[in-house]
């Protein structure tokens, strides 16, 4: 069964912000990394077709699936490396608070993806003000 993760985008306020820094720090070649002490202990089902959820000033705005998960050695002791699809998917803006490190994510309460919802791809500072009055 299909296990999600979320965690939250440090240093980026939008999505654009993390294109961006995606962009600046980047080979072309390099697939996109991120990298956690600890390793999952239910990798197998974030790898069943599960996503990370990225959390952006308290609202989860965006997805990308989970490629890869490997204990790797490093300087300071094993360390995790999760390999991202390069493909971010917008999805409809979710309060959450904020934690340090990473947490599974149920499919049940993953948000929606914006896309499968309207057909299109609506403004994320609407759709999070729409949340936020309770509209959407």
């Amino acid at each position: 069964m299909t296990l999600h993760m979320i965690r939250l985008c440090v240093g980026c306020d939008t999505i654009d912000d993390l294109l961006a820094h995606r962009r600046a720090t980047a080979a072309r070649s390099e697939p996109w990394r991120l990298w956690t002490r600890q390793t999952p202990k239910a990798a197998d089902r974030l790898l069943d077709g599960g996503s990370l959820y990225r959390i952006f000033k308290g609202m989860i705005l965006c997805r990308q699936t989970l490629l890869a998960v490997e204990t790797v050695a490093a300087d300071r002791g094993p360390m995790c490396r999760i390999t991202l699809d390069e493909r971010i998917v917008r999805t409809v803006p979710t309060p959450r608070r904020a934690f340090q490190g990473w947490r599974y994510l149920e499919p049940d309460d993953a948000p929606a993806d914006l896309e499968s919802e309207d057909g299109g791809d609506f403004p994320p500072d609407l759709a999070r003000r729409l949340r936020e009055a309770g509209a959407w």
